[in-house]
């Protein structure tokens, strides 16, 4: 990898650190990033002996590709580790490893301390015994320090082994743990694919349990749901007749059918994730990771045995370091005066005897301990080494389940596809009904919507008219203002004197042939429990109808306008959004059941509800803050009024008093009159104190005072009205008002100018139930029967058929008349008691119908709101879900296609290669069959045969290659086994041959070997033999002295064989005397031929043949040494000497 490609955070290092996990050992490389893996890993090849094939390199959970540098994977780095796993142990069925084998040097042991005779010391010829006893002591201290020395340093080398072991198992321990990683990462991918399945299928199974569950509710429904009469036919009279019965509940019974098999492999798939997880969740590494810090442990606490062992050597140093001084001082004689060698002689025993029973036993047991502990750091060893094995062979297997049950999710999500294609068909039982009554809703859509355009296009004309009138008006103004200036001809001419033409809209009919259908018609023919499977996923959908029913009604009912077009369209308007939302719950409910929610969808639903049921707690806070404070305002006001009615009742009582105290002695006219002018004053003060009535009491002021406050009641009443429409109350000025007010606000029938003020049912309500209802009526008794009193005071009982107060003021003098004054007092004042304790209860009846009424008229507008909300809140959710499932039909088409060309594809090769899989597995079984080879291919060639026999229709390409290559590999296995067969004979017959011919040329090369032998004595014997023919070189010749002094050669044919005279001299020098013959072994042959005197400088030797010494030598001879005649031809023989041949001369 280029260094572009390593992040900036990679450092490189310079060492890789490699580690063995099965037996923790460790290695360490120097290299740089660019080393490519394989490099590494032939290098291992060379330390470990495990071919790079076998080899398996880890590093944080990424696995070591040979092909790649080791900067792809951000190495060498200090702070991460490689390791090695090999791959034949990971096999189920591999072998355990052996027990490692721990050789420790073994310990050299000191020699014996010599002896003084070996050693001799100065000190062992002092006449002191004293003095001789100090070199021995020296020799033993010295080879306890030595002995010691030795077992520290064993020791020491135990307790390295003890660490090295622990170190290696903490190796051990991270190449599981990092196994483990890798095995948990793809744990968590198949987790988390499998949460998403089980989701996914949880959803599937419901929804299509529900359609099974429901199938013949569905079906009944659409039974029983009638055709519209202008729909139906002779063979369509409900909505079951748009389908076929029959095959719809085949259907079922196939889905049924489909859905119960497709459940019990979905078991069977959950129970063997779910035995995935029990393995992955046992194979866990607490016991050997507790098992690694108590041998931590135990290795610290022997630690204190090494520095046992150190204290102990320097205590032997010393005490050899003191004898050594000791005899050093002795030498030197500079002891002290006051210790003599007696003492220090003494002084050195006790530290031998602590030397030979502490000391050194001591040390002994401390490496005793610490043989023990590598002797359990072995035993941990050795079982790390057994439990990394089978670590890591589970690991390995739950990678194998886990990538098992990774490549079943593309069968199952397959598998969920097709149930979704099975039971798409069966789905329509269920639409049929909420698609009927959406389409009956999007009839009565489309003909409001038409209203509406056309009302829209009314509006749009009057809009342009009325802007044409305002254009002729502003053209008109402008003409008269500028007019006096500009003459009209000229301005004729500028074009000022046009006017706007009129606009016609007109627009075409459409939709004309509509069925004719209204919200009656379709709740009768398509009542809203054709879509009651939506009921149970929302209410709110299902309770939209009737929020937006309620909203049309009220709308009409609270729109102000003028004119009936308007209101005609907003009423077509409102109706056309009904039918709108209508038709789509319908399409939403068939939607939503079709496609079940997901925890997601759920979630987003249910908080846009928190955030509205928030918004809407808030909205009711804030409103019910404001009623709180109408509600102080109102009981500022009852409390004024209940005030001012006290004082009236006070002022009533008083007078009711002063009546009562009159003398009965007195002219009856004076006391009428002055009770008249009492009456007549209290009645001033009592109403006149606000500012309202200021008249005397007679019969037309009465009628007057009836009809003001008939009127006064018509005016509350249209107050009241105000009131409620406006939702706020507010304080009107003055107490005058206040007293106007309160008679036709809370008790309306009183002022009521059809009845009288006081009627029979007042007079003769009992006193005791007034008094009661005084007692316990409280404040508002009180004051409902001081304004009673007022009231009585004000009218008169006038317009009654008993007037006893004009009765009084136009009597004479007279006792009779003063009595009769008198009870009629009594009974005046009893009546206004029992009136004002009637119309008290009639006050409190009428309070809580009011305050129940303003509750009911609240709540009412709140849930207007509510609905309004809602109303448009479906509408654009509406609208967004319309453009959403526009663009959801567009991609499901085209995922659609894709998926059935995919699904095409895939089930030619799923079948294909399930063919090839069931060919394979009988290959296989072909291969594994007992017998040998013999039975390899009797099976391989019945399953030839079977293969040819078997039928070929639709039969691919592959399948069709691989029978052919079956076929030829049956045959050509065939023909290798008579091959086979046949070579095996001829090798039985040509090792029988071959054992002959063994035998045949063991015999033949001991006969060339004796007869070599015979050759070469033969030859040499033939070397040896003096020849006597024609003389050749490298034979033997003999030379015989002849009389002349020559040396003449034996010879039958050629007799003028001479020797040489360099010859002869070898032969003579070594002899004191000539010879008679000579014999040697020829060398060189010169041919010579006699000459005349005169030509003898001209001869020439022609040497017939000879050695490399001698060859093409020119040789002048002398003139005829021999005495041979001229012309005669003469040999000069050279010899070598034979010291066999000249050993019989010497002798």
């Amino acid at each position: 990898m280029a260094s572009s490609e390593i992040s900036e955070d990679f450092v490189p290092g310079r060492k890789l650190l490699v580690h063995v996990a099965e037996n923790g050992h460790s290695f360490e490389f120097d290299c740089d990033e660019s080393t490519p893996v394989e490099m590494v890993q032939r290098t291992i090849e060379k330390l470990c002996g495990l071919p790079p094939g076998d080899q398996f390199l880890l590093c944080l959970d990424r696995k070591l590709e040979p092909h790649r540098p080791l900067s792809f994977y951000k190495l060498p780095q200090d702070d991460r580790e490689v390791f090695l796993y090999n791959r034949p142990r990971l096999h189920a069925d591999a072998q355990p490893p052996p027990a490692e084998t721990f050789d420790l040097p073994p310990p050299a042991d000191p020699p014996p301390p010599p002896s003084a005779a070996r050693d001799p010391h100065p000190l062992d010829d002092a006449p002191d015994p004293a003095l001789k006893a100090l070199p021995s002591y020296e020799r033993q201290f010295r080879f306890h320090f030595h002995r010691g020395q030795v077992i520290f340093n064993l020791s020491q080398t135990k307790f390295d082994a003890c660490q090295r072991l622990l170190l290696e198992q903490w190796v051990q321990q991270r190449a599981m743990e990092t196994a483990r990683g890798s095995m948990d990462q793809g744990y968590r991918v198949v987790q988390q694919s499998f949460s998403e399945f089980v989701k996914l299928y949880s959803q599937q199974h419901r929804h299509h349990s529900e359609l099974l569950q429901n199938f013949a509710s569905n079906i009944e429904r659409l039974r029983s749901c009638r055709l519209h009469p202008a729909l139906q036919t002779e063979s369509r009279k409900c909505l079951l007749d748009f389908v076929k019965e029959d095959h719809l509940r085949k259907l079922a019974e196939n889905c049924a059918h489909s859905h119960r098999q497709f459940e019990v492999k979905v078991s069977q798939f959950k129970s063997a994730f779910g035995e995935l997880k029990r393995r992955v969740e046992d194979l866990g590494l607490g016991r050997a990771s507790a098992s690694l810090k108590d041998l931590d442990v135990a290795i610290k606490d022997h630690q204190k045995y090494l520095a046992e062992q150190k204290s102990i050597m320097q205590s032997l140093s010393k005490d050899v370091n003191t004898v050594k001084k000791l005899v050093d001082d002795c030498l030197s004689r500079q002891i002290s005066s006051s210790l003599r060698p007696h003492d220090a002689v003494s002084a050195l025993g006790p530290m031998y005897d602590v030397h030979e029973k502490n000391n050194l036993p001591k040390m002994r047991a401390c490496d005793d301990a610490i043989g023990e502990l590598l002797n359990l750091c072995k035993a941990k060893k050795n079982d790390m080494n057994l439990f990394v094995h089978s670590f890591m062979q589970k690991v390995v297997q739950v990678q194998s389940v886990i990538r098992d049950i990774r490549l079943q999710f593309p069968a199952f999500m397959e598998a969920m596809d097709r149930q979704d294609d099975v039971f798409a068909d069966l789905s329509v039982a269920r639409g049929i009904a909420p698609a009927y009554r959406a389409c009956l809703a999007e009839v009565i859509r489309r003909k409001s919507s038409m209203k509406l355009y056309m009302g829209k296009a009314g509006e749009y004309a009057e809009r342009l008219a009325r802007e044409r009138e305002l254009e002729i008006g502003r053209r008109s103004e402008f003409l008269r203002a500028q007019g006096r200036f500009i003459p009209r001809d000229i301005l004729a001419t500028m074009g000022l004197f046009d006017n706007p033409k009129p606009c016609d809209v007109n627009v075409a009919p459409f939709d004309t042939n509509l069925l004719e259908i209204d919200f009656a018609e379709l709740n009768r023919y398509a009542p809203e429990h054709l879509a009651a499977p939506l009921a149970r996923k929302g209410s709110s959908l299902s309770e939209m109808e009737g929020n937006a029913d309620a909203l049309t009604e009220t709308g009409e009912e609270s729109v102000h306008i003028s004119g009936t077009g308007k209101l005609e369209v907003e009423n077509a308007q409102l109706r056309a959004d009904l039918a709108s939302a209508i038709a789509r719950i319908c399409s939403l409910s068939q939607e939503l059941g079709d496609d079940p929610l997901d925890d997601s969808k759920v979630g987003g639903f249910l908080k846009d509800a928190a955030e509205k049921t928030a918004e809407a707690l808030r909205l009711k806070d804030e409103y019910s803050n404001h009623l709180q404070s109408m509600l102080k305002m109102k009981e500022l006001q009852c409390s004024s009024y209940e005030k001012r009615i006290q004082e009236l009742e006070q002022r009533l009582s008083d007078h009711y008093l002063q009546a009562q105290r009159a003398p009965a002695g007195k002219d009856a006219s004076s006391g009428s009159a002055h009770r008249e002018l009492k009456v007549d004053d209290d009645c001033k003060s009592g109403v006149s104190g606000d500012g309202e009535v200021h008249m005397p009491y007679t019969a037309e002021t009465s009628t007057e005072a009836m009809e003001e406050a008939s009127s006064a009641s018509a005016s509350a009443e249209s107050k009241l009205k105000e009131h409620f429409t406006e939702q706020s109350g507010k304080p009107r000025e003055g107490a005058d008002e206040n007293m106007v007010d309160f008679p036709g606000e809370l008790i309306p029938p009183v002022l009521d100018p059809g009845k009288n003020l006081v009627d029979a049912s007042m007079v003769e309500q009992p006193r005791e139930e007034n008094t009661g209802c005084e007692k316990n009526g409280g404040p508002k008794m009180e004051a409902g029967n001081s304004l009673l009193s007022l009231d009585n005071s004000m009218n008169g009982g006038g317009g009654g058929p008993d007037e006893p107060p004009r009765a009084l003021t136009s009597s004479g003098s007279g006792s009779s008349r003063s009595a009769l004054m008198s009870k009629s007092g009594d009974m005046f004042v009893s009546e206004l008691q029992s009136a004002l304790a009637e119309r008290s209860s009639r006050c409190d009846d009428i309070e809580s119908q009011l305050k129940t009424a303003v509750d009911e008229i609240l709540s009412l507008q709140q849930d207007l709101e509510v609905s309004r909300k809602l109303l448009e809140e479906s509408q654009m959710n509406c609208a967004h879900l319309e453009n959403c499932l526009h663009e959801a039909r567009q991609e499901a088409q085209t995922n659609l296609c894709a998926a059935d060309r995919r699904a095409s594809e895939y089930n030619a090769l799923r079948s294909s290669a399930v063919k090839l899989r069931g060919l394979f597995e009988r290959l296989r079984s072909c291969v594994a069959a007992s017998g040998g080879v013999a039975g390899f291919v009797d099976s391989l060639r019945s399953l030839s045969l079977s293969l040819t026999s078997s039928p070929k229709e639709e039969e691919d390409d592959g399948l069709a290659e691989f029978r052919a290559c079956i076929r030829v590999l049956a045959d050509k296995v065939n023909f290798l086994s008579r091959q086979r067969t046949e070579l095996l004979d001829r090798c039985s017959v040509l090792e029988a041959t071959d054992g002959k011919l063994s035998k045949e040329v063991e015999e033949k090369k001991e006969q060339i070997k004796n007869l070599y032998a015979k050759l070469r004595l033969e030859k040499q014997a033939s070397k040896e033999k003096i020849s006597f023919g024609r003389l050749e070189v490298h034979e033997l010749a003999a030379f015989v002295l002849n009389a002349a002094g020559h040396y003449v050669a034996v010879n039958r044919s050629h007799p003028n064989y001479y020797l040489s005279t360099e010859s002869v001299a070898l032969f003579v020098d070594h002899l004191p005397t000539r010879p008679a013959y000579i014999t040697g072994q020829i060398v060189h042959i010169e041919r010579q031929t006699v000459r005349p005197a005169a030509a003898a400088g001209g001869d020439q030797a022609e040497p017939i043949s000879g050695g490399a010494a001698a060859a093409g030598r020119l040789v002048a001879p002398p003139t005829n040494p021999y005495d041979l005649p001229v012309g005669c031809e003469y040999f000069i023989v050279t010899v070598a000497m034979l010291p066999d041949a000249i050993r019989p001369l010497t002798s």
